[in-house]
């Protein structure tokens, strides 16, 4: 990996706990064993949401019959079940209640994961959850993942430590319920900066929590990663939303000028960053920072609603364009928050939060390199449906109520 990639930072030297993909927390310090066990400690607690104030808002999700068909991604389930042997059905099935939607996290996780993992199956099978991976995404959307995988790959190459771990296939994939066209179903890919949530409920699709993140955003020029990179339109659909405010709007949406240490709230300088949404947080209660899509103008507006747009586009064409109008419809009351810079180099942090979508991307301190700063090449997304909805859970509540009730 080329040295331009990640300004000349080197691995850290780093001896973390882990053994088999399993991180100890025991081992850890107190604080940092805190923060990467909250999935754990709290994935079985009655789910609720993000909200603002701790009520989820009712009447944002609506059970509908999109018109929408599933059948390829149906026939990538069924595909991929059948090259199951009957041993493996334990660990890569779970009912769909199971609270194990739950339990995932971007670190590495302090418990035994669940679902089969991509680089001990055989490639038939892997290929095999690839392809209902992508018969669930939009290209945009299954590309986006992918290079998270590959740049993991690099990741792991580049520090030359933790194979079990920083590997474009050290995933986990966990398929909830019966793959139907009528019954809900879902699944979970889950591991180092990769954790996604699908949900089907008839025709609607749910994507959400997803995490997608990188430590370096772009591969070097050589090896079998050379080239890959990631989150430029992330990046650069902040940058873009950001420069189009003013100086006089700062005092509404500019929540700091820095993501040096020295300059940020001690909470928000840990190894979590800025981010606040991440694992472990279903039922966060977030009240909303930012300026109001109320107090933008038209063009302004323009603006956020194509940033948004990168992050809705993961979703498969019909759904996008559902989940988009959804968008639209509670503009006026979506926030978009910034800390950092906005020249060609800084390190920021922005938040687009509404009724229906919650978006946050963050660059990073280094994990695996050196950088005890952040830097534009370490980067984590992370997009919900607030107010009930993450893994589907409103629109199932609706459907259950509707004909199991």
């Amino acid at each position: 990996m080329s040295d331009h990639i990640h300004r000349g930072f080197r691995p850290r030297n780093l001896d973390l706990p882990i053994l088999d993909g399993t991180l100890h927390a025991d081992l850890l310090p107190p604080a940092v064993a805190q923060e990467v066990s909250a999935a754990l400690r709290n994935h079985r607690d009655p789910y609720v949401g993000v909200t603002t104030d701790g009520t989820p808002i009712g009447g944002l999700y609506h059970l509908e019959d999109t018109g929408l068909s599933h059948r390829k991604v149906l026939d990538a389930a069924s595909a991929y079940l059948e090259t199951l042997e009957q041993h493996q059905l334990l660990s890569a099935r779970l009912p769909m209640d199971s609270p194990e939607w739950r339990l995932w996290t971007n670190a590495f996780p302090v418990w035994t994961h669940q679902g089969l993992r991509l680089d001990r199956v055989e490639p038939r099978q892997r290929d095999a959850v690839l392809a209902l991976v992508e018969a669930s995404l939009s290209p945009d959307g299954y590309a986006a993942v992918r290079n998270a995988m590959k740049l993991n790959g690099a990741l792991g190459e580049f520090v030359r430590r933790y194979s079990d771990s920083l590997g474009e296939y050290t995933y986990h994939f966990t398929l909830f319920g019966e793959p139907s066209a009528d019954t809900p179903w879902g699944w979970q890919l889950a591991g180092h900066h990769v954790d996604l949530h699908c949900v089907f409920v008839g025709s609607q699709l749910v994507l959400a929590p997803v995490f997608l993140g990188a430590e370096p955003t772009r591969a070097g020029d050589h090896g079998p990663y050379a080239g890959v990179s990631a989150f430029e339109r992330e990046t650069d659909g902040g940058l873009a939303m950001r420069r189009s405010l003013t100086g006089a709007q700062e005092e509404r949406f500019l929540l700091g000028d820095s993501l040096r240490t020295a300059d940020l709230p001690p909470e928000l300088a840990g190894p979590n960053g800025r981010h606040v949404s991440g694992a472990g947080q279903d039922n966060l209660v977030l009240r909303p920072e930012g300026i109001s899509g109320q107090e933008l103008t038209r063009d302004q507006r323009r603006q956020l609603l194509e940033l948004a747009d990168v992050y809705i586009n993961r979703l498969p064409d019909g759904h996008a364009e559902h989940k988009r109008r959804r968008f639209l419809d509670h503009l006026d009351d979506t926030t978009f928050a910034w800390r950092g810079g906005h020249d060609d180099t800084s390190a920021f942090y922005y938040r687009v939060h509404s009724p229906v979508l919650l978006i946050e991307y963050d660059n990073h301190a280094g994990i695996f390199l050196d950088n005890d700063e952040a830097e534009r090449f370490h980067v984590h997304t992370i997009t919900r449906e607030p107010n009930g909805n993450d893994y589907g859970k409103d629109l199932l509540a609706q459907h259950y109520a509707r004909f199991h009730g």
